[in-house]
């Protein structure tokens, strides 16, 4: 067995309050795309870049062009927790592992089983009339057409963190929280280049800091331990 997945392997055994923070690198694995590896988003051919689309303000002005960008691209339906997803569900229920923070919005996490898990950027699951906040499930959106309307009248709008909005003030304290009393904190599947989720990261005390990631970092995390590998891979050798 490779020395890192041994030293990894001890890390996680010594330690009784781990906490995860993952990027859109942990759901490649279930088939879905990411925004900046060769085959992401950000390298597909669209009308309008997608962080434009997925912009607040390209949302207010041309909400049919982002559904119909937000219906073939954000959801996934279909999608299955992978390995990476099923073992820190299992290390929760062990009580080893106290939270998931996650930057995805696909709710595989909790297909998985993991039950405290802080989403920073919003879930495809959620969706809400922005005139009197009724609630609608992905199942709503995905099969509307055009602009997805509630019975009110009013225009249901996915809950998620466009680009130019802010995140949950409450999630991000939650999720400081968690990282500054970790023993142990795993960052798996992000190149850390979005803010401010990626600061946070700033405020981990220990000294296991792990990162498990394929490529390279947006910044220097000053890791103990770093595994260039697919999340999944590396995880399912626990």
């Amino acid at each position: 067995m490779d020395e890192k997945i041994i030293k990894l392997r001890e890390m996680v055994a010594s330690s009784e309050n781990i906490v995860f923070f993952g990027g859109a690198g942990v759901s490649t694995e279930s088939g879905i795309p990411d925004f900046r590896s060769v085959d992401g988003l950000y390298h597909q051919q669209f009308a309008y870049p997608p962080e434009t689309i997925l912009s607040h303000t390209f949302y207010m002005r041309h909400k049919a062009e982002f559904f119909d960008f937000y219906r073939q691209k954000m959801l996934a339906p279909d999608a299955k927790p992978n390995a990476a997803h099923l073992k820190l569900a299992q290390w929760e229920r062990e009580g080893k592992l106290k939270a998931v923070i996650t930057q995805n919005i696909d709710g595989l996490h909790q297909k998985a089983g993991s039950r405290e898990v802080l989403e920073l950027h919003g879930s495809v699951l959620r969706n809400y009339c922005e005139r009197c906040r009724k609630f609608y499930d992905m199942d709503y959106v995905m099969h509307s057409e055009g602009v997805p309307h509630c019975t009110c009248g009013g225009d249901v709008k996915p809950d998620v963190v466009l680009y130019e909005e802010g995140l949950d003030e409450r999630t991000m304290d939650k999720a400081l929280h968690y990282i500054s009393h970790a023993d142990l904190l795993i960052i798996g599947g992000t190149s850390l280049v979005v803010y401010p989720a990626a600061g946070l990261v700033r405020y981990y005390r220990g000294n296991k800091l792990v990162v498990i990631n394929k490529g390279e970092l947006g910044a220097d995390v000053g890791a103990d331990l770093t595994i260039n590998g697919a999340i999944g891979e590396v995880l399912s050798q626990l």
